[in-house]
C-alpha cells in the first residue's frame, strides 16, 4: 500500500487520472482512509447528531382520485419546507428499480481499464463521463465516490454511447421519471398561481442527466463523506437509493443558527426520493426550497444510488416568475442564463447552497 501511494500526487494520479477511482484503492487492500480523503471535523457526518425523517412517502396514484387536493398539499408543503420527499406508486416498477441497482454494481465492478475509457478527454462521447469525487482538481479533501454520468439527448445517442452494462435500464428510467417530474412541476407552478406555456416548461425541463453513483465500503466512514454538502442546480432531482442509507438533508433555519439540524432520509423499498433544485427556488422567488444535502459512507458494504437531474436548457433564462414577484413585492433573484449558473456551480467545490449566491439579489 505504502509503495503504491507514497505521496498525495501518486494517490491522485491512481484514483483520478488513471481512472481507478475510490474502488481501486479499496480493492488494493486499503485498511484506513488516506489523508487526502479526511474531511475537516466540521464537515464530517456524525450519525448521532441527526434524526430520521419520519413523514410517510407520498402516494402519487392518489392524484387521480378523490384525495387529489390532499396529495397536492403534501407535495407543496414538502417543497416549501425541507425540499425533499419520497414518493410511491410513481409508475416505475420495482423490477426496473432493482435492475438499475444491479446495473450500477455491474458497471463499477468492471476492471478499471473498462471504466477508464469513459474518462473526460477520452470518452467516445461528451455526453458520457466516468469520474470520482466532485471537483478533484480543486478539492482539498476528496469525496468517497465514483460515478458514471450520462446526458440524455435522444435514444439513438444513448444506445450508441452509454455503457452496455446500464444503457437500456437507464434509458427506461429517464423516460419514466420524466413524467413524474413534469407532473410535479406543473403542480408546483400551478400552486404559485401561474400558468406557463408548454414551451417554457419544455425549456425548464429540457435537459436530463442520469448518474450512477458508487460509494465503496469505507474503513473509517466517520472521517470522510460520500458527497459533500450542496444543493442540486436543476429543477427537480429524482433519486433511487438502495437499502443501505446515508442520505442527509439539512433543515432550513429562519435564522443563522449554528445549531444545524440534519435529517436522514431512510431508504423505503420501492420509493423514489424527490428533491427541489435551485432553478425551482429561483423561479418561485424562494417559496420552494432547494434542499441542501450530503451523503455519508458506510463500512459494511458498497452503496449505489441513481439520480436523474432535470435541468433547464443551457440557453434558458431563469428568473423569479413575474406573478410571484408582484405578490411578494420584490425579486430575491436576478435573471440568469442557466449555462452561466452551471459554469459557476461546476467551477467550485461543494459549499452548501452558496451556488444560489450567483443569482441572489442582496437586500440593501
Amino acid at each position: 500500500m505504502s509503495s503504491t501511494f507514497n505521496s498525495s500526487n501518486s494517490l491522485y494520479d491512481f484514483v483520478v487520472k488513471d481512472g481507478n477511482g475510490v474502488k481501486g484503492i479499496v480493492d488494493s487492500g486499503l485498511k484506513e482512509v488516506p489523508e487526502r480523503y479526511i474531511q475537516p471535523p466540521h464537515l464530517q457526518i456524525n450519525k448521532l447528531d441527526s434524526s430520521t425523517h419520519i413523514l410517510p412517502p407520498i402516494d402519487l396514484s392518489k392524484l387521480n382520485g378523490p384525495e387529489h387536493d390532499q396529495v397536492v398539499d403534501q407535495i407543496v408543503s414538502a417543497s416549501e419546507t425541507l425540499g425533499f420527499f419520497q414518493v410511491v406508486n410513481h409508475g416505475v416498477s420495482i423490477e426496473l428499480l432493482e435492475s438499475l441497482k444491479d446495473a450500477a454494481h455491474t458497471f463499477f465492478n468492471l476492471p478499471p481499464e473498462n471504466k477508464a475509457i469513459y474518462l473526460s478527454g477520452v470518452s467516445p462521447s461528451p455526453t458520457v463521463r466516468y469520474g470520482t469525487s466532485f471537483a478533484p482538481e480543486k478539492e482539498k479533501s476528496l469525496e468517497w465516490k465514483d460515478y458514471i454520468s450520462m446526458i440524455y439527448n435522444n435514444d439513438e445517442q444513448a444506445l450508441q454511447y452509454w455503457p452496455d452494462q446500464c444503457k437500456e435500464v437507464a434509458l427506461e428510467y429517464v423516460k419514466l421519471s420524466s413524467k413524474i417530474v413534469r407532473d410535479l412541476v406543473e403542480i408546483l407552478i400551478g400552486e404559485l398561481g401561474v400558468k406557463l406555456e408548454e414551451s417554457k416548461i419544455d425549456g425548464l425541463l429540457g435537459r436530463r442527466v442520469v448518474n450512477m453513483n458508487y460509494y465503496p465500503a469505507c474503513p473509517n466512514p466517520e472521517l470522510t463523506v460520500g458527497v459533500g454538502r450542496h444543493s442540486d442546480i436543476g429543477a427537480i432531482t429524482v433519486l433511487l437509493q438502495d437499502g443501505i442509507g446515508g442520505l442527509y438533508v439539512k433543515v432550513e433555519q429562519d435564522n443563522d443558527s449554528e445549531n444545524e439540524e440534519w435529517l436522514e432520509i431512510p431508504p423505503i423499498h420501492g420509493a423514489l426520493v424527490i428533491n427541489i433544485g435551485d432553478a425551482l427556488q429561483i423561479l418561485s422567488n424562494g417559496k420552494y426550497k432547494s434542499a441542501e444535502h450530503r451523503v455519508r459512507t458506510t463500512n459494511t458494504q458498497s452503496r449505489v444510488s441513481v439520480p436523474i437531474f432535470t435541468l433547464p436548457q443551457p440557453t434558458e433564462r431563469i428568473e423569479p416568475l413575474p406573478e410571484v414577484v408582484k405578490k411578494d413585492g420584490l425579486a430575491r433573484y436576478r435573471e440568469i442564463v442557466f449555462q452561466d449558473y452551471m459554469k459557476n456551480f461546476f467551477g467550485n467545490v461543494h459549499g452548501g447552497k452558496k451556488s444560489l449566491d450567483f443569482a441572489r439579489i442582496n437586500a440593501a
